[in-house]
């Protein structure tokens, strides 16, 4: 079995690199993030094609999740508890014998700002969502853009870069916490060097090809989930396209 999550940065802009990436990769479950879609410009149509099954949840311009598996989806829920600002950044879902948790964490603009607070309280209410909802025994994949890179190898200057709101030691903490709970990094199970990313932004001139990166999406697995995972690796080459989304394909693969 294989997944997969990526940030696309507008599903309408980058779809013909997520339909070509399906087709060549043929993944099991594809996660996808910043949708930037409202649910009736969704390109249901031009999907539908893929023969995978999708289910999705947007809002104009912002945010927007999605989720496609090969096998039939079940169990779908959109959101966290009382989401006071009804944002769609978060799916639930069921298929091929595990549950699926999507979720677009807010990256939180300034670390004094209003936005930065919203950031740790959703984090603190997804994982109380997962504490009381879920055991570390279950079957789980949390997987999406979570804005956190976990350590100093997961950006490329962390000198420069410490005290950002995606990588400080409140939000790492925050993050270790729902290691705590019972996750496992898949990709840190399986690839420990420095240097790996998965966002590279695009305001930083020739920042791909100088690799300023920083990894903040990612594929968490339960114990049950971590022990079946064979490797973890992250796709740079849809990176290299024209038009390319500022983030990549992270892929982690499962013997059944």
């Amino acid at each position: 079995m294989k997944t997969a999550t990526f940030n696309a940065n507008s599903i309408r802009t980058r779809i013909q690199i997520i339909i070509d990436w399906l087709a060549e990769n043929k993944p099991d479950v594809l996660c996808v993030q910043e949708t930037k879609a409202q649910d009736k410009d969704f390109p249901v149509d031009t999907f539908a094609q893929t023969g995978y099954e999708f289910v999705f949840k947007g809002q104009k311009s912002y945010n927007g999740v999605a989720v496609f598996s090969r096998e039939k989806i079940t169990a779908v829920e959109f959101g966290l508890d009382s989401e006071p600002k009804d944002e769609a950044r978060m799916i639930k879902a069921k298929t091929a014998g595990f549950t699926i948790i999507n979720t677009y964490i807010p990256q939180g603009r300034e670390i004094d700002s209003e936005q930065y607070q919203y950031k740790l309280d959703w984090l603190k209410r997804l994982l109380k969502y997962f504490k009381n909802n879920f055991k570390p025994t279950d079957k789980i994949l949390w997987m999406g853009d979570f804005n956190i890179a976990p350590d100093s190898k997961d950006v490329h200057d962390p000198a420069a870069l410490a005290g950002h709101v995606c990588f400080n030691p409140e939000v790492t903490a925050l993050l270790q916490k729902f290691i705590d709970w019972g996750f496992v990094d898949l990709f840190r199970l399986h690839d420990t060097s420095g240097g790996r990313f998965t966002f590279w932004d695009y305001r930083q001139p020739n920042g791909f090809k100088r690799n300023l990166g920083w990894r903040i999406d990612h594929i968490m697995g339960t114990e049950p989930m971590a022990k079946k995972c064979t490797n973890c690796w992250i796709d740079i080459k849809p990176r290299m396209l024209e038009k390319p989304s500022d983030h990549t394909f992270l892929v982690a693969e499962f013997r059944n």
